[in-house]
């Protein structure tokens, strides 16, 4: 099944949905020294390799992380060749001066903002997809 490209009918079709827990980024060396299982994501750098996993893991394991993040997931099949609506929901998040760092899944788009701003991502995503 192939994704939806039409800028339109992402908007209006995307449905966030906030996922349970809190997350965190944290940079490692080896990834060896972490169950795969408990990776929600990771990328290679040249620095390091950047792996999100829920906080309390990160606590267990000693890691080191700067900001607890919430998890919103578009859960709309969004093309990887679809144009315009990582600008949209970053731009409508701005609006309402919530940050936000992305990760372009092979079905989803996935959000992570602020803990304390995952209401209003909430609703700031709610009214940008209303209003198309």
């Amino acid at each position: 099944m192939q994704g939806e490209k039409d800028l339109a009918v992402l908007l209006k079709t995307m449905k966030p949905e906030l996922n349970e827990g809190e997350f965190v980024f944290c940079t490692i060396n080896d990834l060896s020294t972490i169950a795969i299982k408990d990776i929600v994501g990771f990328f290679r750098e040249g620095e390091g390799i950047t792996i999100v996993v829920k906080k309390e893991v990160a606590d267990q394991l000693s890691l080191n992380y700067s900001f607890v993040f919430s998890w919103i997931s578009l859960t709309v099949h969004s093309s990887l060749e679809a144009v315009g609506l990582t600008a949209a929901f970053s731009k409508a998040l701005a609006a309402h001066s919530i940050s936000c760092n992305v990760i372009a899944g092979y079905y989803h788009d996935h959000i992570f903002v602020a803990q304390h701003d995952a209401e209003k991502a909430m609703k700031a995503l709610g009214e940008l997809s209303e209003r198309k």
